[in-house]
C-alpha cells in the first residue's frame, strides 16, 4: 500500500525481531530500512477488500452461532433448576418434539402426562420416560425466563439464515470449490466457507502445505537443545481458522472408517485428545490446500491406511507386545494379507 506517495510494508514483527541488530527507537528504524533495502524482509499478508469484508461476515456469523449455543445452554441450566430432565431424554432440546414441550411449560400445562402428549416421531415411545423427566416445579420465573429465551434463540436463528444468505451471495464464485470441500469428513459447508473466506482463492502465495500451516500456526513447533527436543507447541496465527479447523477435527473423529477418524484415535492414544484434535485439524488444512490447488475432490484412503504403510512395524509391535506376555507367536501370511 501507498502512504504519502511513499510505498509503505506491513511485515512480521516476530521475523523482523529474530534478526539481528540494535533495537533503540531511531537505531530500529534505521536497521528496518536497512533490511527493507537489502531485500530481507517479507511482506505480510493483507487480504483485498472484498476478502476483509467476507471474513468480517463470516466472523460475525461464527460468533452468532457461538451466542446460539450460550443461550441454549442457559435455557438447560433453567430447566435443570426447575428438575426438569429434558436433555435426559431428547438429544435436542430444541427439535420439534422438545420444542412443543417447553412451549407448554411456559403456558401453564404442569401436567408431566399432558406435556408429554406432544412427542412425535420416535420420541413417541418414550412418552413414559418423558413424563418423568418433566415432572418438575415450574413456577412464574421460570415461565418467563424460558419465553425470554426461546424468543431469543428464535432471533439468533432468523439472524444467523440472514448471514448464510449474505455469505452465499458473497461466495457464489467459489460454489464448485465449496462442494470439493465438503467431501472432506468433517468439514460441512460453513466450515468450508470459513476457511475459504479466511485463506482466500489464491494458493500461490504460499509455497506448499506447510507454509500454509505456518502461518494458520496449525504447524508443529520445532524446539531442539543439545540433543534434546523440548515442547513443541503451535506458533501463533489466525485463531479464527485455528478454531474452526479443531471443530472440523473434533467432527471428523465422528465419522466411521475413515483415515481422519482412525488418525485421531490413534494419536489421542498417546498424546490425548486435544493434541490429536489439534493434528487431524492439521491434516484437514494440508488436504484444503490440495484441493484448492488441483480443484480435486477428496480421496478417502480408509482406516487402515497407516497400518499398511508401516505394515510390518504393527507386525513386529504386536508380536513383542504377545511375547512379553508370555506367548510363544508365529507368523504364517494368509492369501487374503499377500
Amino acid at each position: 500500500m501507498e502512504l504519502f506517495g511513499i510505498e509503505a510494508w506491513v511485515v512480521n514483527a516476530q521475523h523482523i525481531k529474530m534478526v539481528p541488530g540494535r533495537k533503540t527507537d531511531v537505531k530500529d528504524a534505521e536497521w528496518i530500512a536497512s533490511l527493507m533495502r537489502h531485500g530481507l524482509l517479507k511482506r505480510s499478508f493483507i487480504p483485498n477488500r472484498p476478502q476483509r469484508e467476507l471474513r468480517e461476515l463470516l466472523r460475525y456469523r461464527k460468533s452468532m452461532i457461538d451466542e446460539r449455543s450460550r443461550e441454549l445452554n442457559r435455557m438447560q441450566k433453567v430447566l435443570e433448576g426447575a428438575n426438569i430432565k429434558l436433555a435426559s431424554v431428547a438429544s435436542d432440546i430444541l427439535g420439534v418434539s422438545s420444542r412443543k414441550m417447553i412451549e407448554g411449560i411456559i403456558e401453564g400445562q404442569s401436567t408431566p402426562e399432558e406435556l408429554a402428549q406432544h412427542a412425535k416421531g420416535r420420541m413417541k415411545a418414550k412418552k413414559d420416560e418423558l413424563a418423568k423427566a418433566l415432572d418438575g416445579l415450574v413456577g412464574p420465573h421460570q415461565q418467563m425466563m424460558l419465553s425470554e429465551q426461546l424468543k431469543h434463540l428464535d432471533y439468533l436463528d432468523e439472524q444467523i439464515k440472514r448471514l448464510d444468505h449474505a455469505v452465499a451471495r458473497q461466495m457464489n464464485m467459489a460454489e464448485e470449490l465449496i462442494q470439493l470441500l465438503d467431501t472432506i469428513p468433517g468439514v460441512g459447508r460453513r466450515t468450508a466457507e470459513h476457511l475459504l473466506g479466511e485463506v482466500g482463492l489464491d494458493m500461490s502465495r504460499f509455497p506448499d502445505a506447510a507454509h500454509l500451516a505456518s502461518w494458520v500456526g496449525m504447524a508443529p513447533g520445532n524446539n531442539e537443545s543439545a540433543g534434546k527436543r523440548k515442547s513443541g507447541r503451535t506458533r501463533k496465527g489466525n485463531k479464527h481458522l485455528r478454531s474452526a479447523l479443531v471443530e472440523a477435527g473434533r467432527a471428523a473423529t465422528r465419522t466411521k472408517d475413515t483415515f481422519l477418524s482412525a488418525m485421531y484415535h490413534r494419536i489421542a492414544a498417546r498424546r490425548g485428545k486435544n493434541r490429536a484434535a489439534l493434528a487431524v485439524g492439521h491434516r484437514i488444512l494440508v488436504i484444503f490446500y490440495h484441493i484448492v490447488t488441483n480443484r480435486e475432490p477428496y480421496k478417502e484412503l480408509g482406516a487402515n491406511y497407516h497400518d499398511q504403510r508401516r505394515k510390518q512395524s504393527v507386525v513386529n509391535r504386536t508380536v513383542k507386545r504377545l511375547e512379553a506376555m508370555g506367548y510363544k507367536v508365529t507368523i504364517e501370511e494368509t492369501s487374503q494379507a499377500a
